[in-house]
């Protein structure tokens, strides 16, 4: 029995179509070498830069180094169990994170994954850890304040919605309480906050966690935790993906954000990490050569994006350590040319008692008076020169020569507005009690109390707007201004009760 070609090749044709829906096609490598977090994998030619691939034991790892004959690999799990001749699969897909509502409130991972028992992240949202910024097309300039509740940075150092602010200072100055107070500040304002903790202990996490907790601020704030104990390719993922979350609020729910990285100069220690594992060739303090890129395509993702864009914006609050004061070192030279200026924290106006331990001759804000609202900008608006010279002539005071009356008022009035811009941790305060406040020191009402009396003052002057004054409060919050007829009534009130508490404050010091 014979059989004619177009029955034989119909037959094939059957066949194919048969076994079509279980042929698997997928671009597949093997390990070549693994150890320190890093694979070598032959074979994936067609793999990108920054795509997932998953090895055995469901573990994944993300593309960095794509070169002739091998790529190299980060894993982002344990990788015990992975050894030579293993067989990795291309996901087709560059590292993303879970986004949306459903991330508010809860600690998650540099994967999006949850670290706080809730249960899992109810989202089918996804976005990119690696996005291209807003062009200069896309943005707006920044002109609405983003309020800290801190008197010395509201009142000097002004940030506004979109801007990149700079936190720096050496090791236990303060510098995460800075952020936090900003983060707290932010109930009922509207903003979303992310919280990224890169490299930290998870005892220091979990101490932030529950003051969120306490203050009402997990309400509105995603927290994003790579501790110390997780391995340097989370730590690099970690303030990408933070800020992936908030694009997503700010691009597509067209919100303000404000994102915390804490602390960037460990997200560049573990970049050197991974790249000297990587073999690629170290520069400067053996950091590679891409550092400077490697911070700023994160901070230019912050913006304030154009009213066609849909007006949302994200602030950051970068943090960088310092060693010993030294912020001419690459680290701390490189963020601080990215950001639009910085708060510097120094250590020894912290040990002397001075905190926030604000620095107003180092710090600026590049952003300046437009970030401000106009009542505070009337009030403080030589605050930080004057400040500044105090500090000056107090270092020349110290010599101890005969000093003439002009520069005996101003240590003097320096001596009081450095004393009233002190401030405890965790008590951020409304920006109209800020107005009132600096209003009595740069309008020189302190001048004749005792510098020791200023703290009590603040305190009894707050409770005195509260229960007598509250119009003028609400006036100040509402105009955002003062006008001469609020600056006059004012001047009558407080210097009324200036008078009180000075002649109180006298007969309890006789007591």
């Amino acid at each position: 029995m014979s059989i004619r070609a177009d029955e034989i090749s119909s037959l094939i044709k059957t066949q194919i179509e048969r076994y079509e829906s279980e042929i698997e096609i997928a671009d597949v490598g093997s390990v070549i070498s693994v150890g320190d977090g890093i694979a070598r994998v032959y074979g994936l030619e067609r793999a990108m830069a920054g795509e997932l691939l998953l090895f055995p034991g469901d573990v994944y790892g993300m593309t960095l180094n794509l070169e002739e004959d091998n790529i190299g690999v980060v894993l982002l799990g344990p990788y015990a169990h992975i050894k030579e001749g293993d067989i990795v699969r291309s996901t087709g897909r560059i590292v993303e994170v879970p986004v949306g509502e459903a991330l508010i409130g809860r600690v998650v991972s540099a994967l999006g994954q949850p670290l706080d028992g809730k249960g899992p992240i109810e989202t089918d949202k996804r976005r990119p850890v690696e996005f291209l910024a807003p062009n200069v097309i896309h943005r707006q300039p920044v002109k609405q304040p983003l309020q800290t509740g801190l008197k010395a940075v509201d009142s000097m150092i002004p940030i506004g919605r979109g801007q990149r602010e700079l936190i720096i200072g050496d090791r236990q100055t303060g510098k995460t309480a800075l952020a936090l107070d900003a983060i707290i500040n932010q109930k009922g304002q509207n903003v979303i906050c992310i919280y990224v903790a890169i490299g930290q202990k998870a005892s220091t996490v979990a101490s932030v966690i529950q003051k969120f907790e306490e203050t009402g601020a997990m309400n509105y704030t995603i927290v994003v935790a790579a501790t110390a104990a997780e391995p340097a390719s989370l730590l690099y993922l970690a303030p990408y993906a933070g800020c992936a979350m908030g694009e997503e609020f700010m691009y597509d729910q067209h919100k303000d954000v404000l994102i915390v990285y804490d602390d960037l100069s460990k997200h560049a220690v573990s970049y050197r990490e991974l790249s000297l594992l990587l073999r690629r060739p170290p520069g400067r303090e053996a950091y590679p050569g891409d550092v400077f890129y490697l911070h700023s395509r994160l901070l230019e993702r912050s913006a304030k994006l154009s009213e066609e864009m849909g007006g949302g914006s994200l602030t950051a609050l970068p943090i960088i350590e310092t060693q010993g004061s030294d912020v001419s070192a690459y680290i701390p030279t490189n963020v601080i040319s990215i950001t639009d200026g910085q708060i510097y924290l120094e250590p020894d106006l912290f040990y002397a008692g001075i905190r926030p331990a604000i620095n107003v001759g180092i710090s600026v804000s590049r952003v300046g008076g437009s970030a401000q609202n106009k009542a505070m900008r009337q009030v403080a608006g030589r605050l930080k020169i004057d400040l500044a010279q105090f500090r000056e002539l107090a270092a020349f005071a110290q010599l101890g020569s005969d000093l003439d009356k002009a520069t005996m008022a101003t240590l003097a009035r320096g001596e009081r507005m450095t004393e009233l811009l002190k401030q405890g941790q965790y008590v951020p305060m409304p920006v109209e009690e800020q107005v009132a406040v600096v209003y009595t020191g740069v309008n020189g009402f302190l001048d004749e109390l005792p510098v020791e009396s200023i703290r009590e003052f603040e305190k009894e002057f707050l409770h005195y707007l509260h229960t007598q004054y509250q119009e003028i409060l609400t006036e100040i919050k509402e105009k955002k201004a003062l006008s001469d007829d609020l600056m006059e009534r004012m001047n009558r009130m407080i210097g009324g009760f200036t008078s009180q508490f000075s002649a109180a404050f006298s007969i309890q010091k006789v007591v």
